[in-house]
């Protein structure tokens, strides 16, 4: 990823996070020239991804990337099919429960469960993701244990060595898994290479197993395989999936939650 990506990446992550900010803020925040930000919201604008508001911006909550592009993948995501992820995230938050240490992985739907997590709540969560830690990081009945190491823009997630033997080492009572994939003769599926290894392992630590993933992503096929649709407990999904992947899903013993 070239260094404009990653600066446009960071700056809808910031407007997502901020739900907006003005063009002297985001000089401030990304250390580069008002002429850098003002070309980088232009081209924003012209892909619909933020709104034309004089000396400030906001993203476009109407903004559906083409499934084709592969900039601004995180940001692209969370912004897709996002009225199904809060949804998702808020059934998600609702099954945590009083001191359970649980283990959040990267992706654009449990950032939505990091969102709705009730503050009264004292619990143990793990994460490797910037966005997550963000979000959980202010709450003092939250006890967190983040993995470091090199840090990939584009996800938000922190890959490291270390970061699979500490994962290996936590037993959690539940994990909340993310996919880009789901096929019934190819399995669950991510995309990048790089997440492989560490998902397999957050999947391998928790007691309960809760695969998040909105109705888009059924019937997809990614790149990596990162293990079979039956190794979950749980699937939580939105209202429009298929009655075929009803049956597909609840035929191998998984409880199923459509919200």
């Amino acid at each position: 990823m070239s260094k404009k990506d990653d600066r446009l990446n960071q700056l809808v992550e910031i407007l997502k996070r901020q739900n907006g900010a003005t063009i002297r803020d985001l000089t401030g925040m990304l250390d580069v020239s008002e002429m850098t930000v003002r070309r980088d919201l232009e081209e924003l604008k012209l892909r619909n991804v933020i709104l034309d508001i004089p000396g400030a911006a906001v993203l476009n909550a109407q903004y559906s990337p083409n499934e084709n592009e592969d900039e601004y993948q995180l940001s692209a995501a969370t912004l897709s099919h996002r009225y199904e992820k809060e949804q998702i995230g808020k059934f998600a938050a609702s099954l945590i429960e009083q001191d359970d240490c649980v283990i959040i992985d990267n992706g654009s739907t449990v950032e939505y469960l990091a969102d709705n997590i009730e503050r009264d709540t004292k619990l143990t969560i793990f994460t490797c993701n910037l966005n997550i830690l963000n979000k959980i990081c202010n709450n003092p009945n939250i006890s967190i244990i983040f993995g470091g190491g090199y840090y990939h823009p584009d996800t938000t997630l922190f890959e490291s060595p270390e970061n699979i033997s500490l994962i290996k080492n936590i037993r959690a009572t539940k994990v909340f898994a993310s996919a880009a994939g789901v096929h019934d003769k190819m399995g669950v599926t991510c995309m990048n290479n790089y997440e492989l290894e560490l998902k397999q392992a957050i999947i391998q630590s928790g007691a309960e197993k809760i695969l998040l993933v909105d109705s888009s992503k059924f019937g997809v096929i990614k790149p990596c395989f990162l293990t079979e649709i039956d190794c979950f407990d749980r699937i939580i999904t939105d209202k429009n999936i298929s009655e075929e992947w009803i049956e597909i899903i609840r035929s191998k013993g998984i409880e199923l939650n459509m919200v």
